[in-house]
C-alpha cells in the first residue's frame, strides 16, 4: 500500500535558526540525533523512507519556524527563502517528496502574497504554521486575508506547536509538562478553538484546518464542547452552525502523526470518519517504522486504511494518485 506521511520535519543549515524549537526540552542526545535527521533532506531520509515503506513525505519547516523571527522585513525574506530552499529539494526527488511552505504571519497581505506564489509557482501544497506568531493567533482580523488565500487556492494550513507564548502558572515548577509531551498539544488545540469561536470557518467555510498528534485530543472533545456550548452565556458569540464540534468535523482533518496507538485512531474514526485521517510519522522526533508498522497492523478495514495512507492526502493535497499498470 502506497504511504504518505504528511508530518515530516527539516532544517537546513541556512535556516538552522528556525528550526530548534525543540532543543531547549529535549535530552541532548537525542535531540543531537535529531538534529542530524533534521538536516540530512536526502541520503539518511530516503533510506528510512525506504525500510519503513514510505513512498513520498510532505516537508515543512521544523518549529518555532518564521513565527520565531521578530522583524517583520526579515521574516518575509525568511519565508521566501525557506520556501525556495525546500522546492530544490521536492525538485531534486520529485516522487518522494512535496512541501508545505513557511508563512510570514508576521504581514498578513505578504504571508497571502507568499501563500499564492508557493502554490501556484512552487508547487507547494498548502501551508504550515508553527503555533502563534509573536503571540499573535490565526484568529486574528489582520490574518484573514490569509484564509481567504487559503480558501481561495483551496489548499489547506497545518497547524504545528510550538513554544508558548508564555508558561501558564498551572505548569509553574514542572518543566516536564512544558514542551511536546503536554503543553504544546493543549495550546494547539485551543488555538484551534480560537478559530471556531473568532468566526474564521464562518467567514470561510471552505477552510481546512490540518492538525497533528490525532487532532491535538479535540475529537475526545466534541460531546462536552456543545454540551458546555448550550450551558455557558456565548456573550455575543454566534455560531451559525449551531455547535462547535459541526465546524471541527466540517474544517477539521487530523493526522495519525505521534499517535501510534488504537484509542485515539478510534476515537478520531468515531468522531470524525476515515475519510478525515490521514498518515503522518513525525519525523525526525518519532520512528518512522514504528508508525508506518501501526498503520499496517492498526484496526482498520482495508478500505480505511488505503484512505488514511494515501488516499485522503491524494485528494486534499492534490497529489496524484499512481496508476496502476
Amino acid at each position: 500500500m502506497r504511504k504518505i506521511a504528511l508530518e515530516e520535519h527539516f532544517v537546513t543549515e541556512e535556516l538552522a535558526a528556525y528550526g530548534a524549537s525543540t532543543a531547549a526540552v529535549a535530552q541532548p542526545d537525542v535531540w543531537a540525533g535529531a538534529s542530524r535527521r533534521l538536516l540530512d533532506v536526502a541520503e539518511r531520509r530516503l533510506a528510512e523512507m525506504d525500510e519503513a515503506g514510505i513512498d513520498l513525505q510532505v516537508l515543512s519547516l521544523n518549529a518555532p519556524g518564521i513565527q520565531a523571527e521578530p522583524d517583520t522585513r526579515a521574516a518575509v525574506a525568511a519565508a521566501t527563502s525557506a520556501n525556495d530552499i525546500l522546492a530544490g529539494i521536492v525538485a531534486n526527488h520529485p516522487d518522494r517528496f512535496a512541501a508545505f511552505a513557511a508563512l510570514p504571519l508576521q504581514d498578513g497581505k505578504a504571508a497571502a502574497q507568499e501563500l499564492d506564489r508557493a502554490v501556484n509557482e512552487l508547487g507547494m501544497k498548502g501551508a504550515l504554521v508553527n503555533a502563534h506568531t509573536q503571540g499573535r493567533y490565526l484568529d486574528d482580523p489582520e490574518l484573514r486575508v490569509v484564509w481567504e488565500q487559503l480558501e481561495g487556492l483551496d489548499v489547506p494550513l497545518f497547524l504545528h506547536p510550538a513554544g508558548g507564548f508564555d508558561v501558564p502558572h498551572v505548569l509553574s515548577g514542572h518543566p516536564e509538562l512544558v514542551g511536546p509531551m503536554w503543553s504544546w498539544g493543549a495550546e494547539t488545540a485551543t488555538h484551534a478553538l480560537r478559530l471556531v469561536f473568532g468566526g474564521v470557518f464562518d467567514e470561510f467555510p471552505g477552510a481546512k484546518l490540518l492538525l497533528g498528534h490525532m487532532g491535538e485530543g479535540l475529537p475526545f472533545a466534541f460531546w462536552r464542547l456543545d454540551s458546555r456550548w448550550d450551558f455557558h452565556d456565548h456573550r455575543g458569540i454566534e455560531l451559525a452552525l449551531g455547535h462547535p464540534s459541526a465546524y471541527l468535523r466540517r474544517n477539521l482533518w487530523v493526522v495519525t502523526s505521534g499517535a501510534c496507538s488504537d484509542a485515539p485512531l478510534v476515537c478520531s474514526l468515531l468522531a470524525l470518519g476515515a475519510d478525515r485521517i490521514l498518515f503522518g510519522t513525525d519525523y525526525p522526533f518519532e520512528s518512522m517504522a514504528v508508525a508506518s508498522d501501526y498503520l499496517d497492523r492498526a484496526p482498520l478495514s482495508d478500505e480505511d486504511r488505503a484512505k488514511i495512507g494515501h488516499g485522503n492526502a491524494e485528494r486534499l493535497l492534490g497529489i496524484a494518485p499512481l496508476v496502476t499498470p
